[in-house]
Formats: C-alpha cells, structure tokens, sequence
C-alpha cells in the first residue's frame, strides 16, 4: 500500500472473491469448499452455503461509500491490477481514478466470516485512510 494522497477520498470498494463467478467457476469452488480443497474467507464473510448472508446485505448498506463484491473474472482492469495476487481482498477506488488494496487476505481471514466484524474492519479501514489523507 502506498502513502495516502492529501487530495483524494474514496470513492468505492470493491471485494475480491477467490473463485471465478462462471457456472463452473462457481461449481468448483462450492465442491471444493465442501471437499477442504478451497477456501475464501471473503466468501465465508458475505455467503452461507448457498445465498448471500442477510446481515451482511444489511451492513453493507450502511457502509459510507458503495460496496461491491466481484469475482476474479469479473474485476474492471484497475480493480485486476491492484488485486493480483492478493486475493480475497477489498480494494479501494479513489476520486482520482487510482485503485490499492485496503484491506489484505489476513485480516479479511481473522473475521472468521463474521459479517460484524468484517464491516468493522471495513469502516475502520475507511476512516483510516480519510485521516491520512488529510
């Protein structure tokens, strides 16, 4: 992560699933989670076994800026070359077009697919970076 920029705010994050979204890709992953074989703890954050967890729709909607949660075959390219290699992750888009990782893969995994503690990390994530960057 590079020092903040005085003159920028966030303006997006975007969450960075380890699966592709495809028919297969989705198939895969949900096999090979079931099997021990794959995991996501972005995943096991926003998902149960099938749909998305109801309290972490209702957090995301209070989150300050808007949240959206992709996978690897859907990132735009600034969101791709951010997140290469370090995925699941939550990348940060900022009013100047740039795009950083804010939130890594250890600290998504230490929610222990908690949606409350995954959006306290978010916020905190959020705050911190307006505060350096003024």
């Amino acid at each position: 992560m590079s020092p903040p920029d005085s003159n920028r705010s966030i303006t997006k994050l975007t969450g960075v699933y380890d699966a592709n979204g495809s028919l297969s890709g989705e198939l895969a992953y949900w096999f090979g989670a079931r099997l021990g074989r794959r995991h996501c703890a972005l995943c096991d954050v926003t998902h149960g076994l099938v749909r998305a967890k109801p309290e972490w729709l209702r957090l995301a909607d209070q989150l300050p800026v808007e949240f959206s949660a992709v996978h690897l075959d859907e990132r735009d390219p600034g969101v791709e070359e951010a997140s290469r290699g370090m995925m699941p992750c939550v990348v940060a888009t900022f009013d100047d077009g740039a795009a950083e990782v804010l939130i890594e893969r250890e600290q998504i995994e230490a929610c222990d697919g908690d949606p409350q503690r995954f959006f306290q990390l978010l916020v905190g994530a959020s705050e911190r970076e307006a505060k350096g960057a003024k």
